[in-house]
């Protein structure tokens, strides 16, 4: 084992939250999960990212130094969602085990991790592979991470301080997108290798449409896109509802122009869907004494806007040629790309592993695709399917606030966070695992059902 000087950095900064008191540590736990390419501790060839490491702050604040684990288990006891992931994670395990043993040689897949030999195609015959320990503890990590936010923001302060977090995941996002995009012949250069030094291939100085891709923190531009997604709906419903409305509505703004720059293909296709989401939104929050200024400003807007461009892009071929290029580049002729052909490869082998286990999945962390959906159906069947849409229900639609309060509102956020990030990982998720920042929102949105209204003291 190693450690690394992220990790080092880590255990410090871990080290002092639990000096400074819950919120820091909140808050810090809520904005580690941007270093998805970095890694605290090796082994071997496995590595620790620096947000799983800190869940053993958070777990030592939540649980021993800050009102013990009582109300923990009180807190998830009372929650519906929590008992749904925790089915999911063990049909996960239990499958992980026995059925890459059980079916073992009767078809093939696309491995996570290491297993046997794989072919030129990097096919190789069901069996045991790395991915099922590490993809079962990427789960159980976000099992615990759901239920340590669902204890926090259970109460008044917790919420606000994951709030916070959040939006201060989003900062850190842009920031690194930001130093990714000036970093060339700059220092910067050096100290992206402190938290690009995880066993992933790291797609960096790529290319596209003339432009060189962003992938930030992250190994490469669609999980950077894919993240960025995920905070559009964060901040821009933050934006919509009026709450913390000059940082959040320059953080949605910024996030969605970062999308764009990326050059991520799932990036572009995804942002539209998620600004749709968000104007929903908005009508649902317009109008009457509470609504805000924000919400009618894009609902009268919006179609405004559409017939504009619409009129400039019929108007002047230049602007529409540099439109059209970049969109028939990074969108239109993606499908005949060697990259699009692999991952439909994926895709083929997942839905067939799908048949072939007779629906009941070949074991969470077997198979990779290219598509989230696939990946749940492929790894871990009918049954863990039905967990994680239970899961996505209780979790993230049903829970609801007094309608257009405080903790209403950073609900909504909160869902459509999670939507948004669902878009992305539905276009190019290759695993089960949707990362710590979607289960701690949605251990935010949860919490409405677990402790009911929130005071409006804790708005901004």
């Amino acid at each position: 084992m190693s450690v690394e000087p992220i990790g080092v950095l880590t255990l410090i900064i871990g080290i002092l939250c639990l000096l400074r008191g819950q919120g820091a540590t909140v808050i810090a736990f809520s904005i580690f999960p941007v270093l998805g390419g970095a890694a605290a501790l090796i082994f071997g060839s496995t590595g620790i990212q620096p947000a799983h490491l800190f869940i053993v702050f958070m777990m030592i604040s939540v649980m021993w130094l800050h009102g013990g684990i009582q109300p923990m288990v009180d807190a998830i006891l009372r929650s519906s969602p929590a008992m749904w992931l925790a089915l999911l994670v063990v049909y996960g395990i239990v499958t992980g085990y026995f059925a890459p043993r059980l079916l073992a040689n009767t078809m093939d897949i696309v491995p996570i991790g290491t297993g046997g030999m794989p072919n030129p195609e990097g096919i190789i015959p069901l069996g045991p592979v790395s991915g099922n320990f590490t993809q079962a503890v990427y789960l159980l990590a976000d099992l615990v991470t759901f239920c340590l936010i669902l204890s926090v923001a259970s109460r008044p302060r917790g919420f606000r301080h994951v709030t916070i977090g959040l939006m201060g995941f989003a900062a850190a996002n842009i920031f690194f997108g930001v130093a990714d995009m000036v970093s060339p012949g700059t220092p910067l250069v050096s100290l992206f290798s402190y938290i690009r030094n995880a066993s992933y291939t790291f797609h960096v100085d790529e290319i596209v449409a003339g432009m060189r891709r962003i992938i930030g923190s992250w190994p490469e531009a669609s999980a950077f896109a894919g993240a960025s997604l995920g905070m559009v709906g964060f901040c821009g419903s933050l934006w919509i509802c009026g709450r913390y409305s000059k940082i959040s509505g320059l953080l949605f703004l910024v996030s969605c122009l970062m999308i764009v720059r990326s050059t991520s293909s799932s990036g572009i296709a995804g942002l539209p869907v998620c600004l749709a989401i968000l104007y929903v939104s908005s009508i649902f929050r317009a109008g009457g004494a509470s609504g805000t200024r924000a919400s009618a400003l894009v609902v009268a807007s919006l179609p405004v806007a559409a017939l504009a461009v619409g009129f400039l892009l019929a108007l002047n071929e230049n602007f529409y040629a540099t439109v059209y290029n970049f969109i028939d580049i990074t969108l239109l002729s993606k499908p005949t790309s060697l990259s699009a052909i692999e991952r439909g490869t994926w895709n083929a082998y997942g839905i067939a592993n799908f048949f072939g286990s007779y629906g009941f999945g070949v074991g969470l962390g077997t198979a990779r695709t290219s598509s989230f959906a696939i990946a749940l159906l492929s790894n871990v069947g009918i049954p863990g399917t039905f967990f994680f849409l239970m899961f996505l229900a209780t979790s993230i639609v049903l829970p609801k606030g007094v309608p257009r309060s405080f903790e209403d509102d950073v609900g909504i956020a909160a869902r459509n966070g999670c939507l948004c990030l669902l878009v992305g990982a539905l276009i190019s998720g290759s695993t089960v695992d949707l990362g710590l920042v979607f289960f701690i929102m949605a251990g935010l949105k949860g919490a409405l059902a677990v402790r009911g209204r929130i005071p409006q003291t804790v708005a901004a």
